[in-house]
Protein backbone atom coordinates (compact mmCIF):
# COMPACT_ATOMS: atom_id res chain seq x y z
CA UNK A 1 0.00 0.00 0.00
CA UNK A 2 1.57 3.54 -0.97
CA UNK A 3 2.56 5.64 1.45
CA UNK A 4 0.16 8.74 1.37
CA UNK A 5 1.10 12.66 2.85
CA UNK A 6 -1.08 15.35 3.30
CA UNK A 7 0.62 18.22 3.14
CA UNK A 8 -1.49 21.80 3.75
CA UNK A 9 -0.82 25.10 1.53
CA UNK A 10 0.98 26.46 4.39
CA UNK A 11 3.71 24.08 4.88
CA UNK A 12 3.86 24.35 1.07
CA UNK A 13 4.38 27.87 1.34
CA UNK A 14 6.98 27.53 4.51
CA UNK A 15 8.99 24.76 2.26
CA UNK A 16 8.94 27.19 -0.79
CA UNK A 17 9.70 29.77 1.50
CA UNK A 18 12.84 27.91 3.23
CA UNK A 19 14.38 27.04 -0.79
CA UNK A 20 14.15 30.59 -1.32
CA UNK A 21 15.94 31.33 1.73
CA UNK A 22 18.69 29.07 0.86
CA UNK A 23 19.24 30.59 -2.18
CA UNK A 24 19.10 34.32 -1.15
CA UNK A 25 21.03 34.23 2.07
CA UNK A 26 24.54 33.08 0.38
CA UNK A 27 24.01 35.41 -2.11
CA UNK A 28 23.66 38.36 0.44
CA UNK A 29 26.27 37.48 2.33
CA UNK A 30 28.82 37.03 -0.63
CA UNK A 31 27.63 39.91 -2.40
CA UNK A 32 27.99 42.25 0.99
CA UNK A 33 31.35 40.85 2.05
CA UNK A 34 32.88 40.95 -1.32
CA UNK A 35 31.69 44.84 -1.63
CA UNK A 36 33.14 45.72 1.75
CA UNK A 37 36.02 44.12 1.00
CA UNK A 38 36.67 46.03 -1.89
CA UNK A 39 35.14 49.20 -1.03
CA UNK A 40 37.80 49.60 2.04
CA UNK A 41 41.00 48.51 0.10
CA UNK A 42 39.71 51.13 -2.09
CA UNK A 43 39.36 53.77 0.72
CA UNK A 44 42.79 52.74 1.76
CA UNK A 45 44.57 53.18 -1.22
CA UNK A 46 42.51 56.51 -1.86
CA UNK A 47 44.24 57.54 1.26
CA UNK A 48 47.62 57.24 0.16
CA UNK A 49 47.50 57.40 -3.62
CA UNK A 50 44.50 59.94 -4.45
CA UNK A 51 43.87 62.47 -1.51
CA UNK A 52 47.66 64.00 -2.21
CA UNK A 53 46.86 65.18 -5.44
CA UNK A 54 43.53 66.39 -4.16
CA UNK A 55 45.07 68.22 -1.12
CA UNK A 56 47.56 70.31 -3.73
CA UNK A 57 44.67 71.02 -6.17
CA UNK A 58 42.91 72.36 -3.20
CA UNK A 59 46.22 74.18 -1.91
CA UNK A 60 46.85 75.32 -5.75
CA UNK A 61 43.07 77.18 -6.03
CA UNK A 62 43.30 78.52 -2.58
CA UNK A 63 46.50 80.48 -3.13
CA UNK A 64 44.70 81.37 -6.83
CA UNK A 65 41.61 82.68 -4.72
CA UNK A 66 43.95 84.90 -2.06
CA UNK A 67 45.62 86.44 -4.73
CA UNK A 68 42.65 87.78 -6.19
CA UNK A 69 41.61 89.29 -3.02
CA UNK A 70 38.81 86.51 -2.39
CA UNK A 71 38.53 86.01 1.69
CA UNK A 72 39.16 82.58 2.19
CA UNK A 73 39.01 80.71 5.72
CA UNK A 74 41.74 78.13 5.71
CA UNK A 75 40.69 76.99 9.10
CA UNK A 76 37.28 75.70 7.87
CA UNK A 77 39.12 74.10 4.57
CA UNK A 78 41.60 71.88 7.16
CA UNK A 79 38.90 70.84 9.04
CA UNK A 80 36.83 69.68 6.26
CA UNK A 81 39.67 67.81 4.53
CA UNK A 82 40.29 65.92 7.77
CA UNK A 83 36.82 65.17 7.96
CA UNK A 84 36.49 64.16 4.13
CA UNK A 85 39.97 61.65 4.96
CA UNK A 86 38.86 60.55 8.40
CA UNK A 87 35.39 59.47 6.37
CA UNK A 88 37.37 57.83 3.66
CA UNK A 89 36.93 53.93 4.42
CA UNK A 90 33.49 54.11 5.17
CA UNK A 91 32.63 55.84 2.27
CA UNK A 92 34.10 53.60 0.41
CA UNK A 93 32.55 50.28 1.94
CA UNK A 94 29.27 52.12 0.91
CA UNK A 95 30.62 52.77 -2.51
CA UNK A 96 31.42 49.20 -2.49
CA UNK A 97 28.63 47.77 -1.36
CA UNK A 98 26.51 49.34 -3.68
CA UNK A 99 28.41 48.61 -6.93
CA UNK A 100 28.67 44.92 -5.15
CA UNK A 101 24.57 44.72 -5.19
CA UNK A 102 24.50 45.57 -8.72
CA UNK A 103 27.44 43.46 -9.75
CA UNK A 104 25.91 40.65 -7.49
CA UNK A 105 22.39 40.83 -9.22
CA UNK A 106 24.30 41.38 -13.04
CA UNK A 107 26.24 38.09 -12.13
CA UNK A 108 23.21 36.18 -10.89
CA UNK A 109 21.04 36.56 -14.30
CA UNK A 110 24.22 36.47 -16.81
CA UNK A 111 26.88 33.65 -15.17
CA UNK A 112 25.06 31.09 -17.42
CA UNK A 113 25.96 33.20 -20.57
CA UNK A 114 29.99 33.90 -19.38
CA UNK A 115 32.48 32.35 -20.93
CA UNK A 116 34.32 29.42 -18.94
CA UNK A 117 32.82 27.54 -16.51
CA UNK A 118 35.21 28.39 -13.67
CA UNK A 119 33.08 30.91 -11.23
CA UNK A 120 36.18 32.99 -10.30
CA UNK A 121 36.94 33.68 -14.20
CA UNK A 122 33.53 34.49 -14.76
CA UNK A 123 33.49 36.93 -12.33
CA UNK A 124 36.48 38.36 -13.21
CA UNK A 125 35.60 38.69 -16.56
CA UNK A 126 32.42 40.66 -15.86
CA UNK A 127 34.06 42.81 -13.50
CA UNK A 128 35.92 43.92 -16.32
CA UNK A 129 33.13 44.48 -18.73
CA UNK A 130 31.68 46.57 -16.09
CA UNK A 131 34.20 48.64 -14.90
CA UNK A 132 34.40 49.47 -18.81
CA UNK A 133 30.92 50.29 -19.10
CA UNK A 134 30.73 51.99 -15.64
CA UNK A 135 34.11 54.07 -15.31
CA UNK A 136 36.29 53.78 -18.65
CA UNK A 137 34.28 55.13 -20.70
CA UNK A 138 32.35 57.91 -18.89
CA UNK A 139 35.66 59.01 -18.37
CA UNK A 140 36.60 59.57 -21.60
CA UNK A 141 33.76 61.81 -22.14
CA UNK A 142 34.10 63.49 -18.89
CA UNK A 143 36.86 62.46 -17.51
CA UNK A 144 37.39 63.27 -13.57
CA UNK A 145 39.00 65.95 -11.88
CA UNK A 146 40.03 66.95 -8.00
CA UNK A 147 37.10 68.54 -6.32
CA UNK A 148 38.81 72.41 -6.34
CA UNK A 149 38.58 72.21 -10.12
CA UNK A 150 35.13 73.60 -11.32
CA UNK A 151 32.86 76.53 -10.48
CA UNK A 152 30.59 75.74 -7.78
CA UNK A 153 27.81 77.20 -9.82
CA UNK A 154 27.82 74.37 -12.70
CA UNK A 155 28.85 71.31 -10.13
CA UNK A 156 25.09 69.75 -10.43
CA UNK A 157 25.00 70.76 -14.30
CA UNK A 158 28.45 68.47 -14.38
CA UNK A 159 27.44 65.78 -12.51
CA UNK A 160 24.23 65.58 -14.48
CA UNK A 161 26.22 65.23 -17.49
CA UNK A 162 28.44 62.56 -16.27
CA UNK A 163 25.34 60.12 -14.44
CA UNK A 164 23.57 60.99 -17.83
CA UNK A 165 26.30 59.00 -19.93
CA UNK A 166 26.77 56.92 -17.77
CA UNK A 167 23.68 55.97 -17.72
CA UNK A 168 23.38 55.82 -21.46
CA UNK A 169 26.45 53.65 -20.97
CA UNK A 170 25.03 51.02 -18.61
CA UNK A 171 21.62 50.80 -20.39
CA UNK A 172 23.33 50.33 -23.68
CA UNK A 173 25.62 47.41 -23.14
CA UNK A 174 22.68 45.74 -20.83
CA UNK A 175 20.56 46.57 -24.12
CA UNK A 176 23.01 44.93 -26.42
CA UNK A 177 23.50 42.01 -24.19
CA UNK A 178 19.65 41.53 -23.95
CA UNK A 179 19.48 41.53 -27.63
CA UNK A 180 21.99 38.94 -28.36
CA UNK A 181 21.53 36.22 -25.99
CA UNK A 182 17.74 35.96 -26.88
CA UNK A 183 17.79 37.35 -30.83
CA UNK A 184 20.86 36.39 -32.43
CA UNK A 185 21.65 32.79 -33.23
CA UNK A 186 25.03 31.93 -34.05
CA UNK A 187 28.78 31.32 -32.50
CA UNK A 188 29.42 33.23 -29.52
CA UNK A 189 32.00 35.62 -31.18
CA UNK A 190 29.78 36.55 -33.27
CA UNK A 191 27.19 37.25 -30.72
CA UNK A 192 29.88 39.64 -29.12
CA UNK A 193 30.85 41.22 -32.25
CA UNK A 194 27.74 41.77 -32.37
CA UNK A 195 27.25 43.28 -29.31
CA UNK A 196 30.30 45.33 -29.47
CA UNK A 197 29.55 47.01 -32.55
CA UNK A 198 25.82 47.86 -31.34
CA UNK A 199 27.57 49.75 -28.31
CA UNK A 200 29.82 51.35 -29.98
CA UNK A 201 27.84 52.77 -32.54
CA UNK A 202 25.54 54.41 -30.03
CA UNK A 203 28.22 55.42 -27.70
CA UNK A 204 29.46 57.13 -30.06
CA UNK A 205 26.64 58.95 -31.07
CA UNK A 206 26.55 59.84 -27.49
CA UNK A 207 29.62 61.14 -27.76
CA UNK A 208 29.44 63.71 -30.30
CA UNK A 209 26.29 64.97 -29.25
CA UNK A 210 26.03 65.43 -25.51
CA UNK A 211 27.89 68.74 -24.53
CA UNK A 212 31.46 69.16 -23.28
CA UNK A 213 32.57 70.07 -19.88
CA UNK A 214 32.00 73.74 -19.21
CA UNK A 215 34.86 74.55 -17.29
CA UNK A 216 37.79 75.46 -18.17
CA UNK A 217 40.69 73.80 -16.00
CA UNK A 218 42.84 76.65 -14.22
CA UNK A 219 45.79 74.64 -12.51
CA UNK A 220 48.70 72.65 -14.15
CA UNK A 221 47.84 70.04 -16.50
CA UNK A 222 50.32 67.34 -15.44
CA UNK A 223 48.19 67.64 -11.69
CA UNK A 224 45.06 66.84 -13.71
CA UNK A 225 46.85 64.03 -15.86
CA UNK A 226 48.33 62.85 -12.76
CA UNK A 227 45.22 62.79 -10.74
CA UNK A 228 43.18 61.19 -13.64
CA UNK A 229 45.70 58.99 -13.86
CA UNK A 230 45.85 57.44 -10.32
CA UNK A 231 41.88 57.61 -10.17
CA UNK A 232 41.67 55.31 -12.71
CA UNK A 233 44.13 52.94 -11.18
CA UNK A 234 42.49 53.11 -7.82
CA UNK A 235 39.17 52.19 -9.84
CA UNK A 236 40.34 49.99 -11.46
CA UNK A 237 41.90 48.15 -9.18
CA UNK A 238 38.89 47.94 -6.78
CA UNK A 239 36.34 46.11 -9.99
CA UNK A 240 39.34 43.46 -9.92
CA UNK A 241 39.20 42.84 -6.03
CA UNK A 242 35.62 42.94 -6.49
CA UNK A 243 35.69 40.22 -9.46
CA UNK A 244 37.75 38.34 -7.37
CA UNK A 245 36.38 38.40 -3.99
CA UNK A 246 32.87 37.42 -5.30
CA UNK A 247 33.93 34.84 -7.22
CA UNK A 248 36.07 32.90 -5.08
CA UNK A 249 32.86 33.41 -1.93
CA UNK A 250 31.13 31.93 -5.22
CA UNK A 251 32.83 29.50 -5.58
CA UNK A 252 33.33 27.84 -2.21
CA UNK A 253 29.29 28.74 -1.15
CA UNK A 254 27.75 28.16 -4.43
CA UNK A 255 24.70 30.10 -3.86
CA UNK A 256 23.22 28.72 -7.38
CA UNK A 257 22.83 24.81 -6.21
CA UNK A 258 20.80 23.94 -3.43
CA UNK A 259 19.31 20.79 -1.83
CA UNK A 260 15.45 20.16 -1.75
CA UNK A 261 14.82 18.64 2.10
CA UNK A 262 12.58 15.31 1.40
CA UNK A 263 10.81 13.23 3.63
CA UNK A 264 10.55 9.27 3.18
Amino acid sequence: MPLVFHVTENELDNEVDNELSMRTLPFLVITIISGAIAGTILGIINLGIVEPYIDKAIELETQKDIQAGQNVNLDEIVGYRIWQKGGEIVGGIIYGISLSSLFGIVFAYSRNSLPTSNDKVKAIFLASIMCFVLFIVPALKYPANPPAVGAPETIYYRQGLFVGFLVISGATALAAAAIILKKIDGTTSKKISIACAIYGAVMLVSYLVMPPNPDKISIPIDLIITFRFASALTISMFWGILGLTFGTLWSKFKPHKFEKITAF
